[in-house]
């Protein structure tokens, strides 16, 4: 089976900065390991795992036209990701992070909006659509509620499944904000910070359970060190992280979206599905950068059969 899938809206150029102790008094230096470029967002690192995973991705979204751009979209395209889609503004920069990660994996971030707040379905080339199996909106924030429950219906109606990720963190008003993209969702891909924020639980099943009410499919939520919680109507499924040696969590999340997305595409169950969204998260979590090391899926599957979890 072909798994074709559309990845729209938050595309990102990361700069990681390893073996930050500190950020240094006035204008005084300080040498780091490494200083690293990589393709990031909800929708542009889930593009690139998805690639290396076997999908073929057509992404969508905006980027300014400007250095960080060229970089971004070279970046993505080494990665096999169908870029066509994604726009150029002279509107605003290229979206772009500055990530100092510590010695633990702990990434504090400095982060510039830009074009992906200038992305609108006017840019959107649905016919890019055709022949996709699955749409992935990364940010449907960055949208509103309106024009993103509209992509995602419009989507379902050509048959596809759909899935969300969120950049926002755990702002009650931001499920009013998107309420109206729930009922056309099939998999909400949050972390568990957002998912007790968003809806005021005191527990990620309550919660969970809160946003299927409020539309969603299922949630299926990362937890860090605990691995995922995945959450339907009937049921409750708990899948373990991986025992590794953290170096750099960024992109975590979407990688654990892009092995769930791609599993459910494949006919895994959702615990099989969860396990390889938590395999694909170990990859990224071990290398600097969502584009870190070097995987496909067979290697994948055999690191989730082999390597012992927490």
């Amino acid at each position: 089976m072909t798994v074709t899938v559309a990845t729209i809206g938050v595309h990102v150029l990361d700069t990681h900065v390893i073996g930050i102790q500190s950020i240094p008094e006035g204008s005084e230096g300080q040498l780091v390991e490494t200083i690293r470029l990589s393709p990031a967002g909800t929708a542009g690192g889930t593009a690139v795992v998805l690639s290396r995973l076997g999908a073929t991705v057509r992404s969508q979204g905006a980027v300014g036209a400007d250095p960080l751009g060229d970089a971004l979209l070279a970046a993505l395209g080494r990665e096999g990701v169908d870029t066509t889609g994604i726009t150029r503004t002279e509107a605003a920069q290229t979206s772009s992070s500055v990530i100092p990660v510590r010695p633990n994996g702990d990434r504090p971030a400095w982060h510039c909006i830009g074009a992906n707040g200038a992305f609108t379905l006017d840019l959107l080339d649905r016919e890019a659509l055709n022949g996709c199996t699955h749409l992935h909106l990364g940010g449907p924030e960055f949208l509103g509620g309106e024009a993103a429950g509209e992509l995602l219906a419009s989507a379902k109606e050509r048959g596809l499944t759909t899935s969300i990720d969120l950049l926002a963190p755990g702002d009650p008003g931001m499920l009013e904000w998107i309420a109206q993209a729930l009922p056309h969702t099939d998999y909400f891909l949050p972390n568990d910070e957002q998912v007790l924020g968003f809806t005021g639980a005191k527990d990620l099943v309550s919660g969970s359970r809160a946003l299927i009410e409020a539309g969603a499919g299922l949630v299926a939520t990362t937890q860090g060190k605990k691995g995922a919680l995945v959450v339907t109507r009937d049921e409750v499924i708990e899948v373990p992280a991986f025992r590794i040696d953290v170096v750099d969590t960024t992109g975590c999340g979407d990688a654990f979206s892009a092995g769930f997305i791609l599993g459910r595409a494949e006919g895994r169950s959702l615990e099989e599905s969860a396990r390889l969204g938590c395999a694909a998260a170990a990859q990224v979590a071990q290398g600097i950068g969502t584009d870190a090391g070097s995987y496909d899926l067979a290697s994948v599957d055999a690191f989730a059969v082999s390597t012992p979890t927490w």
